[in-house]
């Protein structure tokens, strides 16, 4: 079986979710930090999810997703906006959402990458 680009859907979801994230501090009561974590985490979380899409055997940019997700997940309390519910919120449910996408994704990108091996 082979994986072609811009297909698992996973990758998609964590584009959506990262350009979502990186988006509500426009309609979120925020600060500084909420502000920075939801924009820089909601960033590379899209841009990581195109990476996964443009090169769909790469292994490494599902973890990526799920340490992002961990990132964004603890990001109201090593910030501390954890008061800020819109924000932190929003930082839970998608820092959640990243990590069961990139680890949901694992497996066929795994599949991918040792079917190509095994072709060689």
């Amino acid at each position: 079986m082979t994986t072609r680009s811009w297909q698992r859907w996973q990758d998609w979801a964590a584009v959506v979710i990262g350009v979502l994230a990186a988006l509500s501090p426009l309609v979120l009561t925020v600060d500084a930090a909420a502000v920075w974590a939801l924009v820089v985490l909601g960033v590379l979380l899209a841009a990581t999810g195109l990476w996964s899409l443009g090169a769909p055997r790469s292994v490494a940019s599902e973890y990526v997703h799920a340490v992002l997700g961990v990132l964004l997940f603890i990001s109201p309390w090593v910030l501390g906006y954890s008061d800020l519910l819109g924000a932190s919120w929003t930082s839970w449910v998608a820092g959640a959402l990243a990590v069961v996408v990139g680890l949901t994704a694992i497996p066929a990108a795994q599949h991918s990458h040792t079917g190509l091996t095994a072709q060689h």
